[in-house]
């Protein structure tokens, strides 16, 4: 699963890079997405685990992020993924993740 967010001066820290929490949170994304291709229909995906590494300040036009997963399971399934800040001289791996999912049931609303 592929997630691109554009850069936006609201997306960043103090020094003008993506802030570390935008780098996770479409990681975590992308990855989640990833794992909710393998459940069966009326199944939601949460994370229960995930470990960063954040390789390098994340400086670009955009960040993209990979999912996919690693090892599926019953009640787990393992994904990983990596960012990249890309800009119109290429792009740099910026982060990497970790982590585990687990299936749910859609909640009954109404």
């Amino acid at each position: 699963m592929h997630i691109e967010v554009p850069f936006s001066p609201g997306l960043t820290q103090q020094d003008g890079f993506f802030h570390a929490g935008v780098t996770i949170a479409i990681l975590d994304t992308a990855c989640g997405y990833a794992a909710l291709t393998l459940m069966t229909p009326g199944m939601r995906v949460l994370t229960v685990e995930l470990k960063v590494n954040l390789l390098a300040p994340a400086v670009g036009d955009s960040l993209q992020a990979h999912g996919e997963v690693v090892r599926p399971g019953r009640n787990l399934t393992v994904c990983r993924g990596d960012a990249y800040a890309v800009s119109r001289d290429g792009s740099k791996h910026v982060a990497t993740i970790l982590a585990t999912m687990t299936g749910v049931a859609e909640p009954n609303i109404g």
